[in-house]
Parts: structure tokens; sequence; C-alpha cells
């Protein structure tokens, strides 16, 4: 604990985000670069160095965050650097990504503002690189068994990683033509630019993990096929399943997904297209769906030139502190955030009628119309209750031309057959069902991240992975030395 007294004498001072003004003109990460160091030490002096450190339970990763602190307070970037590495293959993603929950459950926070520990994170993940302290970990020595690992998002590509590193054999199967999943077409540009992620493959690609982009397994090669090659497979699909809203109006053209519209814009970043088929330019555009997707499309309409956008939440608007009755520390509260995307949608005023920033809340759609031509124009909300019923008298209409359904995921997405290929048992909720030992049905095959566990966050997709690749190593060499922070059972702490 390098200054006892630092989180009493230092407020909580957050990495500042670009001007709105400015960075909505262009795609790249919200945050004023270079702000971060000069004054992630003294806010890494905040860290109380707790004698139970709930910070570790709050996340599944058992991140070493008290330890990183300290050295990062003193500004030893190699120790920390590897302190944080000991626990998480990528935390340049998480840094950035995760929506921290690690801090709620910061001791700090009963009645103070968390420790920045999401800021300490990403800056000691960045400086890392900076100074060459990220270098590929090859075995020394190859076991002989090879292992496929279906899907390339954080599970996938955090199973792989410990894998290879463990001396197996390990090839990556990717569906898309590019590598990283949802972190690739699902993340904006704004939110994570994407050489961060091409940094990792290439260490990846160094250390002997081998890639096999738009092969869909199930289509492109079958899934039984692909068992028989391979002493294990682990499936880590994600859950691309979206959900569906059943309303009247739903087949007019320009209500889309979410995830069909997101990937398009993400294509224009890569230089695949010079304008999304599905932009948002000059369109009145309506979200529902209150979630980060939804935010996600927020953000990239606001880029693309929408005439107004505004997101609605299912939920009542949360409050600005939590509440100890219902959800007392240390779990994740539900209370009122202002993320990057809803600050500029406040400021831009891009939506008039919305309760605050670009939300309407407690809000539910009844139906959309469309003109002559098939196409949406407008959509029919009404306001809800806590029980989710309509509020009479409470009607009202909004011009929509795009409409972006975000309103989550069920489960993997079925139609490449790999699931009916491979026979595999499945959950009464769409999920891969598992063991204790992630293993499936079917012997020599796993099931990790969203694919098994359903949606979930950044940190338990990546702890997964690691849990998994243990899993696999135990069933290859009948033991293993790889660290497994998480069972297949274990939840977020809740109420």
């Amino acid at each position: 604990m390098a200054d006892p007294k630092g989180f009493m004498t230092t407020p909580r001072q957050d990495w500042p985000r670009r001007p709105v003004e400015e960075r909505v003109r262009d795609w790249d990460e919200v945050y004023v670069p270079g702000a971060l160091l000069p004054i992630v030490s003294k806010q890494a002096d905040r860290c109380m160095d707790c004698g139970i450190p709930f910070c570790h339970d709050a996340c599944p990763l058992g991140n070493l965050i008290p330890e990183w602190n300290d050295l990062v307070s003193r500004e030893d970037w190699r120790q920390a650097a590897e302190r944080l590495h000991a626990t998480n293959n990528f935390p340049e993603f998480t840094g950035r990504l995760c929506p921290a929950p690690c801090e709620a459950g910061c001791v700090l926070a009963i009645n103070q503002p968390a420790v920045t520990i999401k800021n300490v994170e990403v800056a000691v993940a960045d400086r890392a690189w900076e100074l060459g302290l990220t270098p590929p970990r090859p075995p020394d020595r190859l076991s002989g068994r090879t292992v496929a690992v279906i899907g390339s998002g954080p599970t996938g590509l955090a199973a792989a990683q410990q894998l290879t590193r463990a001396g197996h054999t390990v090839a990556v199967y990717e569906k898309d033509d590019r590598l990283g999943g949802l972190m690739r077409y699902g993340i904006p540009e704004f939110k994570m630019e994407k050489h961060h992620l091409e940094r990792r493959i290439e260490q990846m690609r160094a250390e002997g993990t081998k890639f096999r982009t738009s092969t869909a397994v199930g289509r492109d090669v079958g899934a039984a096929e692909l068992r028989t090659r391979y002493d294990a497979v682990v499936i880590a699909t994600g859950a691309t399943a979206w959900r569906e809203l059943d309303v009247q109006g739903r087949e007019l053209a320009g209500v889309q997904q979410a995830m069909e519209y997101l990937p398009l814009a993400n294509r224009v970043r890569e230089g695949d297209l010079e304008v999304s088929p599905m932009s948002a330019a000059g369109k009145h555009v309506v979200i529902v769906g209150g979630g980060d997707t939804g935010a996600d499309c927020l953000g990239t309409a606001v880029r693309e030139g929408a005439a107004s956008v505004t997101q609605l939440d299912i939920y009542a608007q949360p409050g600005g502190e939590r509440d100890e009755d219902a959800e007392p520390w240390p779990t994740y509260p539900k209370i009122y955030r202002l993320s990057a995307a809803h600050e500029e949608a406040r400021d831009l005023e891009t939506a008039p009628a919305a309760d605050a920033d670009a939300r309407l809340f407690a809000a539910s759609t009844l139906r959309f119309e469309g003109d002559a031509d098939g196409h949406v124009r407008s959509l029919h909300l009404v306001e809800v209750d806590a029980g989710r019923r309509p509020v009479s008298g409470t009607g009202r209409t909004l011009p929509a031309d795009l409409v972006l359904l975000a309103l989550g995921f069920s489960g993997p997405d079925r139609g490449d057959g790999l699931v009916e290929q491979l026979g595999l048992e499945m959950e009464a909720r769409g999920t891969v069902s598992r063991d204790a030992g992630f293993g499936t049905n079917v012997a020599g095959v796993f099931a990790a991240g969203d694919a098994a566990r359903g949606q979930s966050l950044i940190v338990w997709a990546i702890a997964e992975g690691r849990a998994v690749a243990a899993a696999v190593d135990r069933y290859l060499t009948g033991t293993s030395r790889l660290p497994a922070p998480i069972g297949p059972y274990d939840r977020p702490m809740t109420v």
C-alpha cells in the first residue's frame, strides 16, 4: 500500500473523454490520448489494499487488483504487467469493454467513489505493449495432442492461447473472414480500435496457434469430421441467436436486428465497404432495447449522421445511487449510467422527446407502421409499469425510418448444423448443455462462453476460456497446471 491515506486525500478522477463535437466526427476511441498516464498512479494510490479484497470476487477472472494497484502507484510497470497478465489474457480488451463489476465490489465504494480499477487496468495493458513487456510465449515442447477451437471471440481466443502455451497444437475455426467474433464486428471502433485485437492475434500466431477463417463448422467442414481429426474440440461460438420482437409490422423493411446493422458499420471501418447499406445517415432511428448493444447502435447512428436517434428501455429509469436494500454492496447495482454514446446523444439532443440523453424509459413497442412501399415510417409505443403492463393513455408515436432491435441473445445460432451434426444436448433456454468439467454429452467435446453460459460479460467470457482450457488440458494429459478461475455453474454476485 504505497499511500495509506490515498483514499482519503485523492478524489476519483476518470480518464477524460474527448469533446463530443470532436469525437462524433471520427471513429477513434472516445478518450483523450495520453491523458491517462499522468493521473493513473495517484488513482492507484486510492486502493486500500483491503484485508479481504471483494474486487477479487466481483471479477470472475480473480484479477490481483490490489497487487497491481500498488505496483502502478510506484510506476513499476514490468511487475504490474506480470501480475495483470497472470489472470487475464487480454486486459486491453477488458479495460475498454468491461462494465467493471470489480469497481462495484470495491470496499471503498461502500461510502465513496470506487477506485478507478478499469482505468488502471487499461493503463497497465497499454504500457506493457509500449515497453515490449508482452512477448510471445511459445511452449518449450509440444505435447503431440491437437485441439480445435470453434469461435474466435474472447472465450475462444483465451482457450486457444492457454492450450497453445501448454504445448498442445491448436487450430481456431472462425466462420467470419476476420478473427475476433463480437469484438471484431459487433463492438464499434470508438469503443475499441481494432489494432488492439490485431496485436493479440499476431502474438498468438507467433506462439503457434493456427487460425482458419471463413470456415463455418457444420457447413464448410463437417462437425463430426472435425471431431475425428482432433483429440479435443472446444465450442466457443458465442450466443448469436438474437431475440425477436413479435409485434405488428415487424416484417417491414427497415426493421433490422442490431447485429445486422453493427457489422456493416464495422466493415466500413475495415475498408470492405465505402458506405453501409444500412447507414443511418439522414434517418430517424429508433433502437429497441436499453443494453450495451443498443448503446453501440446509438453511438454508431450518431456518427453516421442520423436525423434523430431514440433508444427505448422497457425498464424504469434507475436512480443515481445504489439502493442498499434491493442491491446491497458488493453486488453490481442497476443505476443510471451515462455511457459515451449517451453523453453524445444528450449533448447533441438527438432525441428531443427522450426522458434522459436519448433514452425513453419504461417504454414498450406496440407496433410499426409503414408506407405504401412497405418501409417502416413510425413506431407506436406505450409506457409500462413495473410489471411491464401498459399504462392507459400513455401511447405515443415516434418517426422511424430505421428500427434496430437490440433485445439480447438466447444461445448459439443453429443455422450451421454444428449442434445437430455432433448430437449435442441443449438446455431449454437454448444453450449447450455441459457437466461440471465443461464437457458436453459427446466425449472430447467441451463448451464454454456464451454458447453454454448464455449472454454475459467479456470478463466472464475470458474466464470461461481459461477454465475450459484447464479442463481440456486435464482431459488430454490427466492433469493440468493451467488456472481455472471459475466453474461452469458459477454466477455473478447477486442478491
